[in-house]
């Protein structure tokens, strides 16, 4: 094994893959295979003379490895995994020899070293065998203080069985949008420098092979957990590799150090479509990652004051709506912006995190009794990383402020500092002040504009607080809200126990959005709320059956004056409310399935039980259909020789002009999963901005 031609070659195998990675000599390893389980006993160093490549004319003599780090010094073709500077600002071109090897049953750590430039090169793998997810991250250290302008994760190539890659992007009120971008020579960039996870640039990436769907066919797909700007390349080679490379944000790493490490890269293989990487996604983040401070209590139906009265906090008025919210069945009362400072708006007041005593003259303690008495929980808004100009804070330290004193304000905002231990230390009290004095289970967190330069120390200090609020309040859940979806990741989500989709409660908008983030979110951590009969993003006006079914595919809550509601509404909102609530024991551990719709008007999915036994589809009419009846609604993830009987939940949501009859509108079917899957549901006709919600049990 120590001599310069041997081949080095290591494993990660569960019942349902094998990653295998192998190295020539003392070079860093390629990952040569990731695909299905190889059979027992397969001959490791066969694999690598099965893959090794041809050499022609104008290339060089021999294929520099695309390894987990690729690096300049062995001429690779294409982007490097790792570009340094010294502290004179001198190149540095490492070339890293094996070291050792740590081996486990379903881990794997490779040291390497550049002893002429005094590194040590560490990449770390492994794997999940209940989720089947690949947990890669990297590490350097230096004898001398370095600066890495670039530093990927572990390096995953990518199948060239493959047409195109998917990727996302968004802004605030439209987050998790799709692009599919077709694979060419040369590379896809996304570099995000907010120094939040971002609206614009959601960390993940999915590469489909050819052919495949959500349901069928083989993906993989990677999340970047990190909350602090991230950079992301995808580049096909001119000899036809290609490489995944994942890492903090260009310019984020601002100071020279002799210790880095990249953030976790979850990758993921599936054969069975979109829905297997999405199905290990939200059971590695569910199961693995979330820790909520009581496990075994449902999660609770929340009510959130902020489009009902915005910064106008009036005592009798939050009792009102408090009452009217327990009555529909909410179990939680989040109190949002306006309790604090002097803030009438967004103009004043961030930093100021003393109650305020013209609203509150008696302090927060009897609306927290009245919430109490109506069988609710309290939860309160913070936005601990923010400062207003207008501020007593700012007028006393206007030097914890990030950046330039002058910068482009937004939302009448700058950041604060909190790198800096006494911005940090003064946080920490403010926050735990307000907790340690009133019986608060819940904060919404937000953080609602982007850092004016990028800053990666930004998003570590944010880590090491909450982690300081976690161990003397145990029992606090936190909610990750950023202007809605603007920080959503795996990295934040081991600290958080909660995130805010977006801030849009438009339901058409958020059928979309949902649909889309459940290639990585599970239900258990999606805030979704009915909102107000005329949206306050969008202007449309919508049915409260559509509102209210939407917020049911996700952990439900309101966000209305429930003072506007007719009795009709009050109705329906309150059945919707008590079928989530008799549903969640299952729906909370559910993985949830796209539908591959034949109908693009048709936006669905499938909520299928851990055990199979049970599942509830929900199929929205998001506008006209092209044809004038409705398509079969294809299913998935079912049993093809077991028995499901079918149920239109809300069958009598049906319109006058739907006069045919219909099976459903009427009975049960008890169908197999055969025909459901390759057939479908017939449904009856519907208005546009309506859904359908069918629920299945297995016979």
């Amino acid at each position: 094994m120590n001599t310069a031609t041997a081949i080095r070659c290591w494993a990660l195998q569960d019942q349902r893959q094998s990653l295998i990675l192998a190295a020539h000599g003392t070079g860093l390893p390629e990952i040569i295979y990731w695909g299905p389980r190889l059979p027992d006993g397969t001959d490791l160093e066969m694999l690598v003379a099965a893959a090794r490549m041809d050499v022609t004319g104008g290339m060089l003599d021999a294929m520099p490895p695309l390894s987990i780090c690729p690096e300049a010094r062995r001429t690779f073709p294409g982007q490097p995994g790792l570009s340094l500077t010294d502290s004179t600002g001198k190149a540095l071109l490492p070339r890293f020899s094996f070291e050792r090897a740590e081996e486990g049953d379903l881990s794997l750590i490779l040291h390497y070293r550049d002893a002429e430039n005094g590194l040590h090169y560490q990449a770390e793998f492994a794997l999940t065998p209940t989720t089947g997810m690949i947990c890669a991250q990297a590490s350097l250290t230096s004898e001398q203080p370095i600066s890495p302008t670039w530093f990927s994760a572990p390096v995953f190539p990518a199948p060239q069985n493959s047409h195109e890659m998917i990727d996302f992007h968004g802004r605030w009120i439209g987050e998790f949008q799709t692009g599919r971008t077709p694979w060419s020579a040369g590379a896809r960039l996304r570099d995000n420098p907010t120094g939040r996870t971002g609206h614009e640039y959601f960390p993940g990436l999915i590469v489909p092979c050819t052919g495949t769907t959500n349901s069928q066919g083989s993906a993989y797909a990677f999340h970047y957990g990190w909350s602090g700007g991230h950079k992301m390349l995808a580049e096909e080679l001119p000899d036809g590799r290609r490489q995944i490379q994942w890492g903090h944000a260009t310019g984020s790493r601002r100071t020279p150090g002799t210790q880095f490490e990249t953030a976790p890269l979850y990758a993921v293989f599936s054969d069975q479509g979109l829905n297997g990487c999405a199905v290990a996604f939200q059971r590695h983040l569910r199961d693995e990652i979330l820790k909520l401070p009581v496990p075994i209590r449902p999660r609770p139906v929340h009510y959130n004051c902020w489009e009902a009265v915005y910064f106008d906090h009036d005592h009798a008025t939050l009792c009102d709506i408090a009452s009217r919210a327990a009555a529909l069945g909410a179990e939680r009362f989040v109190l949002d912006d306006g309790w604090f400072g002097k803030r009438d708006d967004d103009t004043s007041s961030l930093g100021d995190w003393t109650i305020d005593t013209r609203k509150y003259p008696d302090g927060l303690m009897p609306l927290i009794n009245h919430v109490h008495a109506e069988g609710m929980t309290f939860g309160i808004w913070f936005e601990p990383e923010m400062i207003n100009p207008d501020s007593d804070l700012f007028r006393a330290h206007p030097d914890w402020v990030l950046g330039d004193t002058d910068q482009v304000l937004g939302r009448q905002q700058m950041v604060l500092n909190i790198a800096l231990a006494e911005v940090q230390d003064y946080l920490y009290e403010r926050i735990a002040a307000v907790l340690a004095a009133h019986p608060i289970d819940y904060v919404k967190w937000d953080h609602n504009r982007v850092l004016p330069e990028p800053d990666s120390a930004q998003a570590e200090a944010v880590y090491a607080l909450f982690d300081r609020l976690h161990t003397d309040f145990p029992t606090v859940e936190f909610e990750s809200c950023s202007s809605g979806g603007g920080r959503i990741d795996f990295g934040i989500l081991s600290r958080t126990h909660r995130i805010w989709l977006s801030d849009s409660n438009d339901p058409i908008e958020r059928l979309r959005i949902q649909h889309e983030a459940a290639l990585f979110l599970p239900m258990v951590v999606t805030g979704s709320h009915v909102g107000p009969r005329k949206c306050h993003t969008s202007g449309r006006i919508t049915d409260i059956r559509l509102r209210a079914w939407v917020a049911a595919q996700r952990h439900m809550g309101f966000e209305m004056d429930p003072r506007e509601l007719t009795e009709d509404e009050v109705k329906v909102l309150r059945d919707v409310t008590n079928w989530w609530k008799d549903n969640r024991h299952w729906t909370e551990r559910a993985d949830i399935l796209r539908l591959d719709s034949d109908d693009p008007a048709v936006i669905a999915e499938l909520q299928r039980a851990e055990d199979g036994s049970r599942f509830v589809a929900f199929a929205g009419l998001s506008e006209a259909s092209a044809q004038i009846l409705p398509r079969p609604l294809r299913l998935t993830g079912l049993e093809a020789d077991a028995t499901y009987d079918i149920r239109l939940l809300n069958r009598d949501d049906a319109p006058g002009l739907s006069r045919g009859s219909p099976l459903l509108k009427t009975e049960t079917a008890p169908l197999s999963g055969q025909y459901l899957m390759h057939q479908g549901i017939t449904l009856p006709w519907t208005f546009p901005q309506s859904i359908w919600v069918i629920e299945g049990t297995r016979l």
